[in-house]
């Protein structure tokens, strides 16, 4: 895996997101349609966190999501960014914070 510069990262926008809703995609088993607030918008995100994470579970979360990405169509649903999470073997655990901060807060 190649480095990224300190200029490369800095292009990158990680936000705190609240999780407003999630939602069945037909045919996915391991995705959800997440719309989620980042503060000044809301933005609809497909996330493969559903084998982990019920709706109940998931829904009221404060998240780390990678704002600024293009667009990515995924099960015919448009993604407008990522949620972060870490996995290792059968676990993952989506990133969040240890104290609320509001959505859209910048994290850097």
């Amino acid at each position: 895996m190649s480095a990224l510069s300190l200029d490369e990262f800095k292009k990158v926008e990680l936000r705190v997101a609240k999780v407003l809703n999630a939602e069945e995609i037909p045919g996915a088993d391991r995705l959800w349609k997440l719309t989620i607030d980042v503060g000044l918008e809301k933005k609809q995100m497909v996330a493969g966190i559903k084998l982990f994470y019920t709706k109940e579970a998931i829904i009221g979360r404060s998240v780390i999501v990678v704002n600024n990405l293009n667009p990515a169509t995924i099960r015919g649903v448009e993604s407008y960014g990522m949620i972060l999470a870490a996995k290792d073997g059968g676990v993952l655990s989506v990133l969040t914070l240890d104290k609320e901060l509001p959505a859209g807060s910048a994290v850097g």
